[in-house]
């Protein structure tokens, strides 16, 4: 699943990762994304930090501290790239990877299938 305020990344990231054959959910918020995320139970959320509404941080929370979703790898999608927000991502949010754009598509496509087959492993 990706979210993402921007129509923009939304499509590049869909296009990345549909064309290696995975099936990509989309959300444009943190409201979507938490109902799409209880239907469609994704292996891998990427959230966008700067979003209205509910931050990748506040949602990255959420996800992390439901029973139901804890176990979904997250990773942070952002043009934040100082160390204060990594560890914020990171630490404060519960994040299990963190992406800075612009994104390499190749690069990228590696970092997300390695996180699909090797899964943080909690608690």
């Amino acid at each position: 699943m990706v979210v993402d305020d921007e129509e923009d990344i939304l499509n590049l990231i869909e296009r990345i990762l549909s064309r290696r054959g995975h099936r990509v959910i989309t959300a444009r918020d943190g409201r979507e994304a938490l109902r799409k995320l209880k239907e469609e139970r994704p292996d891998l959320v990427l959230l966008d930090i700067m979003m209205p509404g509910l931050s990748g941080y506040q949602l990255c929370k959420i996800i992390k501290q439901s029973r139901e979703t804890s176990s979904t790898t997250v990773a942070m999608l952002t043009v934040k790239s100082d160390d204060e927000d990594k560890v914020r991502a990171l630490e404060d949010s519960g994040a299990d990877w963190y992406f800075t754009k612009p994104i390499d598509a190749k690069r990228f496509a590696r970092s997300v299938e390695w996180l699909l087959r090797n899964p943080p492993r909690r608690g």
